[in-house]
């Protein structure tokens, strides 16, 4: 591979000049280990945010629509876990659509907390949702939420604290990873519980169409992480230089995405160079697949006590209510 060694003096260097914003100490991390890799939160600028938001309504793209219809067919069932006067926390809000569905189906929701990376898209979308939503608090915090975060102080008078974490987004995280932010939300939501959506293992031709589609959307979100990089950090990777790959990994049950060398070359980042082999790769992302008593364990080993469980009709979906105990 043309893997530089890690040139730790200069990286020291750079820090002394100017200190890194947290995308550019996580890529020059990033691109200085053998396998190269940059973490998904990344992805979602305003520019990735819609691009994803376009993936979201691709006809291969059967996650969104799939657990939207379980959201709409089930609303009664879940409303009746939540109950009345709750605060809904949802980890990585996004465009806040699925949550309207679950905010239309909930007897007097209180208050609802958006956490999100993006900021700017963030507070867009808070904004209209203010305006449809006038008797419900809306209180966005822009935070990384796999990481220890303060949510709004409760105020008298409400019910249940209930996170929300659609999109499968549980799924790009390690094994590890993944237990500690179910065990983070845990110490988050006593008392109350979490409405989690993941993915379920499935025919992986379905798995490999839902990740490249034909309009090509997936592989521009992907490639878009090297034009932010270029816009905010100054790096100056060839867009025409790098092509989407994503595959299932079936002993791992999981989607790998990666961003492909086309050929020989070096790109530039806070002073370093870093060189790249035709077919080298950064790895961008991945997304786990689960079995429903996988997840169910996973969630148990973290603290909670899982309930109730909806799939739809051909179980390509799974959304589970886990109480967290007081």
């Amino acid at each position: 591979m043309g893997t530089p060694a890690f040139n730790i003096h200069a990286f020291r260097a750079a820090q002394r000049a100017a200190p890194l914003s947290d995308f550019a100490r996580e890529l020059f991390s990033g691109l200085s280990k053998p396998q190269r890799s940059i973490s998904p939160k990344f992805f979602y600028d305003a520019a990735g945010s819609a691009l994803f938001d376009s993936i979201c309504e691709l006809p291969e793209y059967y996650p969104t629509r799939t657990e939207i219809r379980i959201l709409t067919d089930c609303a009664g069932e879940i409303a009746q876990q939540i109950g009345p006067d709750a605060e809904i926390v949802e980890f990585g809000a996004g465009s806040l659509t699925k949550v309207r569905l679950l905010l239309d189906a909930l007897e007097k929701p209180r208050r609802y907390v958006p956490i999100d990376i993006s900021g700017e898209h963030l507070q867009l979308a808070a904004e209209r949702l203010r305006l449809d939503y006038p008797n419900l608090a809306v209180q966005p915090v822009v935070a990384d939420y796999t990481m220890p975060l303060v949510l709004p102080a409760r105020d008298r008078g409400l019910g249940q604290r209930v996170g929300f974490f659609p999109g499968s987004t549980l799924g790009n995280f390690s094994p590890d990873e993944a237990l500690a932010f179910l065990q983070l939300a845990h110490r988050l939501l006593r008392g109350g519980g979490l409405l989690l959506g993941v993915d379920l293992v499935k025919d992986p031709a379905l798995l490999h169409a839902a990740y490249n589609d034909a309009q090509g959307v997936t592989g521009a979100f992907n490639l878009n992480l090297l034009r932010r990089a270029n816009r905010e950090l100054g790096t100056d990777f060839d867009l025409d230089g790098f092509g989407h790959a994503a595959f299932y990994n079936a002993p791992l049950r999981r989607i790998e995405m990666h961003l492909v060398s086309r050929r020989a070359q070096e790109i530039s980042l806070d002073g370093q160079r870093f060189a790249f082999e035709e077919g080298e790769t950064i790895h961008t992302e991945n997304s786990h697949k689960f079995s429903v008593d996988g997840l169910r364990a996973l969630a148990q080993q973290a603290g909670f006590r899982p309930a109730a469980v909806w799939t739809d009709p051909q179980r390509l979906f799974s959304v589970h209510w886990l109480q967290a105990g007081p």
